[in-house]
């Protein structure tokens, strides 16, 4: 999704409104695809609830997948991350966690999920994947399979 959202903001700032409009922006894109006939995955973080009830509500056939990751994890994945190719920031949390600590700007680093802003927990996923527990290959592997039990047109 940060790809699509560099599209739609070049130079982001990542500022509260911005994001706003990302999100909605997605949950367009994906009810849009989704009422052509196509299976859409939306990999956004969804830290906020109120962007998890719009997919819901305008999405058919929605399937929350909570993939639930201790930010101690997410510090030893992205730190093992090989390469930005996927436009995704190296060490965005240790660069958010050292920015909380110092009060040091750093350059193009918003708000960071779980850093600077809560990560409001899902309520009701239809499907919880525990990423503490194995490694990302295996986690892809049972989301899969948990999609398909769920609704067996998804693959």
């Amino acid at each position: 999704m940060d790809s699509i959202r560099k599209k739609i903001f070049p130079e982001p700032t990542y500022s509260d409104q911005e994001r706003d409009a990302a999100y909605r922006s997605f949950v367009l894109i994906g009810s849009l695809l989704s009422t052509s006939g196509v299976s859409v995955l939306l990999d956004g973080v969804g830290h906020r609830k109120v962007w998890r009830d719009l997919a819901r509500q305008e999405c058919p056939k929605f399937i929350e997948v909570y993939v639930k990751c201790p930010i101690e994890i997410c510090i030893q994945r992205e730190t093992n991350r090989t390469g930005a190719s996927d436009g995704v920031r190296r060490k965005l949390y240790l660069d958010a966690l050292e920015r909380l600590r110092s009060g040091k700007k750093i350059e193009g680093l918003g708000k960071v999920p779980g850093v600077d802003e809560p990560f409001e927990e899902s309520e009701s996923p239809e499907i919880v994947i525990d990423s503490s527990k194995e490694p990302p290959d295996v986690l892809v592997d049972q989301a899969c399979l948990e999609l398909h039990t769920y609704d067996p047109a998804i693959f």
